[in-house]
């Protein structure tokens, strides 16, 4: 076993360490929030991603509000010699010594979930506990390897048919900086649609239903989001755009389809901007989400992944009948995208700049929360202590 202190090693928005005990400390927090919002039950539940953010908080929901058992499929380092393991295998061992005390049942497959090799395993482990109830797509990596052909996509986010200059903060040295993308051409869009669109979620759920491992009125949501207008050229109408509209068409042939085999339900769900892994390395997103906390957390309106996924559960998708926008996806972007609030981030945009930025902006919260996504500068923990590094994932 591997017992050492722990250095927090940030640049910009990459972080190579994690913190064990700061990551469980974020997991426990977590669980008592699930906790004291029980919901209607759900039997099993499949979360594809699900070892940080929006896919993290949805696995301990539906267990811990629903009462759901789990399969949960990850793609996580585990520690080796000096090198720690990363934030989402911490995640997720404290997630099984949690349920393992609670009496709680979780099986996770730690491994690439576009090969055949993860779906197959999945596939036994599923055969072995039983049908699924909700699968959860939550699926967050910045490349696929085709499985059949070994071809390598990479997403890309950039806008479509023209550059986008905008303002973003340099996450190293905290200024405020013009920031201009390049438009993608049609082979950025192509593989940024393979890498982040509907078919790899498709594939899943087909091979499930194939299998019979869809329980009768089977649920499956996969995650999205549209934001305000100021990033609309970068994200909505650029190549992560694309491929959120190949998700959303893709949810609505397989609610068709679930529908008419089982009775079940394919959703989308745009959720609130919130400080992930993947979200801090998006140019301007970082400085949108830091004055979206701050008008926010002023109107007692802000929410983290926690938060929104037990209200998603509970008001949305297990046990009743979701609300949809008229495009027929779930919102639970509405808090984010109120007219109050988004005139309020308008207005603070305008005006920002390196000189008035930490009083205008919530960024020492968005910097504490990204920090925080790897347990480090969490409350209560000597961080100059020697640790346990070497933690089993089962």
């Amino acid at each position: 076993m591997a017992k050492f202190p722990i250095n927090a090693r940030f640049r910009g928005f990459i972080c190579t360490s994690a913190h064990p005990t700061g990551c469980a400390q974020n997991v426990q927090r977590q669980i008592a929030i699930a906790k004291a919002a029980p919901g209607k039950p759900v039997g099993r539940v499949l979360v594809i991603g699900s070892s940080a953010g929006y896919g993290l908080s949805s696995l301990i929901t539906a267990m811990w509000s629903h009462g759901a058992s789990a399969i949960s499929v990850c793609f996580e380092r585990a520690a080796k010699d000096d090198r720690t393991a990363s934030a989402g295998w911490y995640n997720l061992a404290e997630v099984h010594a949690q349920a393992k005390a609670a009496g709680k049942s979780i099986q996770t497959i730690n491994g690439d979930a576009f090969s055949h090799a993860i779906k197959e395993q999945v596939l036994a482990a599923v055969k072995a506990s039983g049908p699924i109830d909700l699968l959860v797509y939550s699926l967050a990596s910045p490349v696929r390897v085709d499985p059949d052909s070994a071809t390598k996509y990479a997403s890309v986010l950039k806008p479509i048919g023209g550059p986008y200059t905008n303002k973003t903060v340099n996450l190293d040295s905290e200024q405020i900086q013009p920031i201009t993308i390049q438009p993608a051409n049609e082979a950025d869009i192509s593989n940024t649609v393979k890498v982040m669109g509907g078919e790899d979620w498709k594939l899943w759920v087909d091979a499930l239903s194939k299998a019979g491992l869809l329980a009768k009125g089977c649920r499956t949501v996969a995650y999205s989001y549209i934001g305000p207008q100021l990033t609309y050229p970068i994200y909505r109408a650029g190549t992560i755009g694309r491929a959120k509209d190949d998700l959303e068409a893709t949810a609505k042939r397989m609610d068709r389809e679930l529908v008419q085999s089982i009775g079940g339900h394919a959703w989308v769900s745009v959720n609130k901007a919130l400080v992930t892994q993947a979200s801090s390395a998006i140019p301007v997103v970082p400085l949108y989400i830091s004055l979206l906390y701050k008008v926010m957390k002023e109107r007692g309106t802000h929410e983290g992944t926690i938060e929104q996924m037990v209200r998603l559960f509970n008001d949305q998708l297990i046990g009743v009948t979701p609300k949809l926008d008229e495009a027929g996806r779930i919102r639970v972007d509405d808090r984010e995208m109120a007219a109050d609030v988004q005139a309020a981030v308008a207005v603070l945009w305008e005006t920002v700049e390196s000189g008035n930025f930490l009083a205008l902006s919530d960024y020492a919260g968005f910097k504490h929360e990204f920090r925080g996504l790897y347990g480090f500068e969490l409350p209560g923990i000597d961080y100059a202590a020697p640790v346990e590094v070497d933690l089993p994932l089962v």
